[in-house]
């Protein structure tokens, strides 16, 4: 028995138990520009599975002179994000002239996790071309060659929760302009409040405290925040990471009381902005263009970074 590189190479006069792979004009494989070939499905440990075959070497992994060979869990997509298959398993390459079988397997009892984001994994260097092709050790004889494989899956590990996080490249802002009617009468209720608008694919509202929220209660400045208009439309485990410029317009001489920030939303923290965004003598002020005819404008602009989901 030879280890190397953590891989135990023996010899075996027992045939692959689960699956045998007989191919004939072996060559035809390169020449017709088959990189990989996968077989058809055999099923051990309650899962079914391909063997596949690299002829020239795995060209992902930048294998060369080298057959590849794999194990290949069929429906992987299917499983569930938390879940894995932790797997032990001999691949075979038949010697025709000694009528047995050079084995890999991972040495020192090894296991090899399968899972939805990792479908295949086995022998990028299985055994050298010039050895394989060399009619005389018995693994080529007049073009043809055998393979197998035997699979036992030792354990089933629910991983626990996961996630997944896209960043938005190139992200685009969203801009909505509210514009607050009959301004004067509104400075004595708790909260105003928009109607719902769209902004990259999430429905929010803004919301005008007048008398304070959070911090700002009882300060004497209004509060202006941002919401998610329904949080319980987000999944639980989402999130959705954004940058937020919030604007009274200056409808006069365009001195505009700016605010910009970056936060995450999720359906728990659905609400962000300013406890103490601007003194309510500072809105009316008459020598100031923020209301005008009684109305005064509000802007918001949203860019989402990057959002968070649970692993599906």
């Amino acid at each position: 028995m030879d280890f190397q590189h953590g891989i135990s190479r023996f010899i075996s006069d027992a045939p692959p138990v689960h699956y045998t792979l007989k191919v004939q004009l072996f060559s035809l494989l390169t020449k017709n520009s088959i990189e990989k070939y996968e077989s058809g499905e055999f099923e051990a440990g309650g899962y079914n599975w391909k063997l596949v075959v690299y002829p020239s070497g795995n060209m992902c992994k930048n294998v060369k002179d080298h057959i590849s060979l794999h194990l290949a869990l069929v429906g992987a997509s299917s499983l569930h994000p938390d879940m894995e298959i932790h797997v032990k398993f001999r691949l075979f390459l038949l010697d025709q002239n000694h009528d047995n079988y050079l084995v890999l397997q991972d040495a020192l009892g090894k296991e090899r996790r399968f899972h939805k984001m990792k479908s295949e994994c086995g022998f990028d260097e299985f055994i050298p071309l010039k050895e394989f092709n060399d009619e005389s050790k018995g693994y080529l004889v007049e073009d043809m060659c055998v393979f197998g494989a035997e699979v036992f899956v030792c354990k089933e590990i629910n991983k626990g929760k996961g996630e997944s996080l896209v960043m938005v490249k190139d992200a685009i802002g969203y801009k909505h302009l509210w514009g607050i009617d009959n301004v004067l009468s509104i400075l004595d209720s708790e909260c105003h409040v928009s109607k719902p608008f769209n902004a990259a694919k999430y429905q929010w509202v803004i919301k005008l405290y007048p008398k304070g929220k959070g911090i700002g209660l009882g300060s004497g400045y209004m509060s202006l925040f941002l919401a998610l208009a329904d949080p319980t439309t987000l999944p639980p485990d989402s999130k959705i990471y954004t940058q937020i410029l919030l604007r009274i317009v200056d409808q006069k001489q365009s001195n505009h009381i700016v605010g910009k920030f970056n936060w995450w939303f999720s359906a728990s923290n659905n609400e962000n902005g300013y406890p103490r965004y601007m003194l309510p003598s500072t809105l009316t002020g008459q020598f100031v263009g923020y209301v005008l005819k009684d109305k005064c404008l509000v802007e918001a602009e949203i860019t989402v970074l990057g959002v968070v989901d649970a692993l599906s």
